[in-house]
């Protein structure tokens, strides 16, 4: 909500060198909301004509394709040191623990690991340098980055954009009821997503618990 905010007192013009350069700092492995921000201008697409949703989309687009081609040199020119000073600066986001499971799916998923990185928050961020520090072959990292970008920055505004022009219309007729029927909705989901997240936990827990005793066995 303060993003969409922030937004709302940036010239529309701007808007589209506003997602580019968060979108592109992010994937350059600058920890920064990219995909909110990005959310939010194509809900304003949505709402204000004067936010087209395609140039929107191209922005966004061109931001994290530069930005993780900038990391990737980034990342081959600086090396595991690179990553070792990123540990100490940044814990919460390049700690060890981190960086362990982003190199491991890299290992295992090649290429892959850049297109499908750009659709994890965590991944979207290493992507780039990591994909430098591995000595990942440029051209498989470009286009891996080219089409996660396309998909993840386009997909995403596009689907938003729709969302909120077919919400908008929706709640125009429904105003009240339809306000009421989405927060009942809300409330139903997050009570489902929560009653799965208590089982997978306890039966996390059995099975852990249940280790030891086959150790001892």
């Amino acid at each position: 909500m303060h993003v969409q905010e922030w937004l709302d007192t940036v010239p529309p013009g701007a808007v589209y060198a506003v997602v580019a350069l968060v979108i592109g700092m992010e994937s350059l492995g600058i920890p920064l909301p990219g995909e909110i921000v990005l959310v939010s201008a194509a809900l304003m697409s949505s709402q204000h004509s004067h936010i087209n949703p395609v140039v929107l989309g191209a922005c966004a687009t061109a931001g994290a394709v530069v930005g993780d081609s900038i990391g990737y040199a980034i990342g081959r020119k600086g090396g595991r040191p690179l990553l070792a000073w990123l540990g100490k600066k940044f814990p919460k986001h390049f700690g060890e623990g981190h960086v362990a499971t982003a190199e491991r799916s890299f290992e295992k998923w090649g290429m892959w690991a850049v297109f499908f990185g750009r659709f994890v928050a965590l991944l979207r961020i290493f992507a780039g340098p990591l994909a430098g520090v591995l000595h990942m072959p440029y051209w498989k990292f470009l286009i891996a980055n080219m089409l996660g970008g396309l998909c993840w920055a386009g997909g995403t505004t596009a689907v938003i954009y729709y969302v909120g022009v077919v919400a908008e219309s929706w709640l125009k007729k429904f105003s009240y009821l339809g306000l009421v029927a989405a927060v009942l909705i809300g409330l139903v989901s997050m009570l489902v997503v929560k009653r799965r997240a208590k089982k997978a936990q306890a039966a996390h827990q059995e099975t852990e618990e249940a280790e030891p005793v086959a150790a001892r066995e």
